[in-house]
Formats: structure tokens, C-alpha cells, sequence
């Protein structure tokens, strides 16, 4: 209800701190959050889809958070405190590598770009950090720059 009224312009409360309560009522009360819930869910601002990740990432790069975090999604991620998650599968495209990769400052040379990205269109699923940071090698996952 909070989210509805924030999104109707009728509260202008800070709810930034939403998903924090909402984990901490799902522990206390030992009920499971489904990460397709709206706004607090693990998935709810998480794509690993090329399209819809290359235009987030583009207007990450305008500046423009407002469109990056409404783009697909009709719930502004910033307006509770929260972020749009790109993350690598098979239905990516090399955005989302090269945004994971920045993201985390490492450096997105080709060579390494076309490992993980090619790594992951032969994936049934998305991978998990700690696939990506295998894929990456450990002197480069530890903040190493990539030379071509």
C-alpha cells in the first residue's frame, strides 16, 4: 500500500529503508518474501535480459537515473532506496558484461568480455558472482586491469 501511495504522489515519506523492514518482518514472523514480490523482492529490479539492460545502462550514461530506474520497470527503484541489478545469462548481451564488469572496476577489455559473454549464451541460467569472478581469473577479480 505504501508503494501505491508513494507512486500515486499521496505520501512523501522516505522509503528507502522498505525492503530493510520487510526483511526484518520476514524473519521475525518465518514468512519467505517470493523474489517476484513487487519492490522488495529479490527480483524486482533484476534483469539479465540484453535489451533491457543496454537501455538501462545507457541512461546510466546520460546521467539519468530517474529513466534508468523506470525504464522497465513501472516502480522507480531509487524512489526505495534501491538499484537496478544487471546481471549475466544466456538471453544477455555484452552490456550487461561490460556493466557488470565496470560496475565492479574491473576493466572490460574485449578478450575478457568475449570469455564471459560467450561463457554464458552456452548457460541454461544466470550465473552467480562467484561463476563470473571464475570466468574473470583471480588476479583480474581482484581489481587487476585487463591489457588487450
Amino acid at each position: 500500500m505504501l508503494v501505491n501511495l508513494k507512486l500515486l504522489g499521496l505520501i512523501d515519506q522516505d522509503l528507502s529503508n522498505l525492503k530493510k523492514y520487510s526483511i526484518t518482518v520476514s524473519k521475525a514472523t518465518h514468512t519467505a518474501i517470493p523474489p517476484n514480490y513487487p519492490v522488495v523482492g529479490r527480483d524486482a529490479f533484476r534483469t539479465a535480459t540484453g535489451v533491457h539492460a543496454a537501455a538501462i545502462v545507457k541512461a546510466y550514461k546520460k546521467g539519468d537515473e530517474e529513466l534508468a530506474n523506470s525504464i522497465y520497470s513501472g516502480v522507480p527503484s531509487h524512489h526505495f532506496g534501491l538499484e537496478q541489478v544487471i546481471e549475466i545469462g544466456p538471453l544477455s548481451g555484452r552490456s550487461n558484461v561490460i556493466y557488470w564488469l565496470e560496475k565492479r572496476g574491473i576493466s572490460a577489455g574485449d578478450e575478457l568480455v568475449d570469455r564471459i559473454f560467450d561463457a554464458a549464451k552456452k548457460s541454461e541460467r544466470i550465473f552467480t558472482e562467484d561463476e563470473i569472478i571464475a570466468l574473470i581469473g583471480p588476479a583480474m577479480a581482484a581489481g587487476k586491469s585487463q591489457t588487450n
